[in-house]
């Protein structure tokens, strides 16, 4: 059984940097494209960040030149570098793994991003 878990949420102020990393233990052979999503209070879930197998990313606009995606198959790990933080990127960030052609979501880790 394939389980993400992820971790580096927190409060941080306005300009702030954090890093979510996740994790993905179990079962599998391989691990495709590997991503993160945000949701805020009453909003959809969207796309931040994803890095393919081939490691070509794709960024959400509002998070260009701030966050970077990256990932370690040796560890079965991805990782989000985020800077320059905003109040609007508060929310709750979900890793999002294909693994094995079927896609994973962890729990999620809260970010909060104080003015």
């Amino acid at each position: 059984q394939v389980q993400l878990v992820e971790s580096g949420g927190g409060l941080v102020q306005a300009g702030g940097s954090l890093r979510l990393s996740c994790a993905a233990s179990g079962s599998f052979f391989t691990i495709n494209t590997m991503g993160w999503y945000r949701q805020a209070p009453g909003k959809l879930r969207d796309l931040v960040a994803n890095i393919r197998s081939d490691y070509s990313t794709t960024y959400l606009d509002s998070v260009k030149g701030r966050f970077t995606i990256s990932r370690d198959n040796a560890k079965n790990m991805v990782y989000l570098q985020m800077n320059s933080l905003k109040p609007e990127d508060t929310a709750d960030y979900y890793c999002n793994v294909v693994i094995d052609g079927r896609m994973y979501w962890g729990r999620g880790t809260q970010v909060t991003v104080s003015s």
